[in-house]
């Protein structure tokens, strides 16, 4: 892709980000508040100015380009960094930001809370759209590269670059079907053992950190079966007498399914729970907003089932 310096617009980035976002020319032009006819004509003048087509068609609808694709991160950081320039010298007013944010976090959290989220949005800041990807990108910059604009849950991410804010320590619980043999006694360490388990794993891993504590004190559990998600899981605990994890802040929805959770008798290490975004976003009004409702909710939310 090319630009030259008489077709350079810096008004056109903003556009071609909306529209590789959307994959669409309806749904920028609804983003940007112009008409489609609109809308079509900026697709035209960005795909004279890059020499590239930006969106195809694609049976009924249209996919981005692999050229566009290829430089989706480095429009989106050049728009969120301009955004950054203007709001560190000025305040936006959330009640009329047009924003959509990008989150990552494990499955299991947007369940809890994306409804009290939604809510606040609604009151708030009602111009804000929301989009939650699945863990997964342990290993890729996104926060730098503005792939996703907040990361929530056990932060891994040590770059130096990346503002990490913790919240809270959390910890897992068992979680099994109401009425499983298990709870018939007090769940030992060998009877936790003994039992039949179910792993989350995106990666299918048959082990994890209970396996290493139960080989500490000379034990060791079968797994009989791994999934990709936590809300996965909870449905096969459902109909087996499968043994699971769960973080504790997700009892509520375990018990919404008539699943019953328990302490872990065993000493597991607490997880820490945060937020973590990249330095760009530190002046942004609407993104401060964002982390702020996010920290209230899940403080308001956050109950320490006490050590394991």
């Amino acid at each position: 892709m090319r630009v030259t310096q008489s077709n350079l617009d810096l008004n056109l980035l903003l556009a071609l980000d909306v529209l590789i976002e959307e994959s669409s020319v309806r749904g920028a032009a609804a983003r940007l508040h112009l008409s489609e006819p609109a809308m079509s004509r900026t697709l035209g003048r960005i795909r004279a100015a890059l020499g590239d087509p930006v969106l195809v068609r694609a049976g009924r609808g249209m996919v981005p380009t692999p050229g566009a694709l290829a430089i989706h991160a480095d429009v989106r950081e050049l728009v969120e960094r301009a955004r950054a320039l203007f709001l560190s010298t000025g305040h936006t007013d959330v009640r009329t930001a047009l924003r959509t944010f990008t989150a990552i976090a494990y499955d299991g959290l947007p369940a809890m809370l994306l409804p009290a989220l939604l809510a606040r949005v609604r009151a708030e800041a009602p111009g804000v759209r929301l989009r939650f990807l699945t863990e997964g990108h342990q290993d890729d910059p996104v926060l730098r590269e503005g792939v996703a604009d907040l990361e929530i849950g056990v932060i891994d991410n040590q770059l130096p670059e990346v503002r990490v804010e913790h919240l809270y320590d959390e910890r897992m619980v068992g979680v099994v079907r109401a009425g499983h043999p298990l709870l018939a006694a007090t769940v030992t360490p060998e009877r936790f053992a003994a039992a039949e388990h179910l792993i989350v794993s995106r990666r299918a891993r048959m082990q994890g950190p209970v396996d290493r504590a139960l080989r500490d004190l000379g034990l060791t559990r079968t797994v009989c079966a791994t999934v990709g998600s936590l809300s996965s899981s909870l449905f096969v605990l459902r109909e087996t007498d499968l043994v699971g994890l769960i973080p504790g802040q997700n009892r509520a929805l375990a018990q919404a399914l008539d699943l019953t959770t328990f302490p872990l008798p065993l000493p597991l290490p607490p997880l820490p729970f945060g937020m973590a975004w990249h330095p760009r976003h530190d002046a942004d009004t609407t993104h401060r907003w964002l982390r702020t409702a996010v920290r209230e909710l899940l403080l308001d939310r956050f109950e320490d089932p006490g050590p394991a």
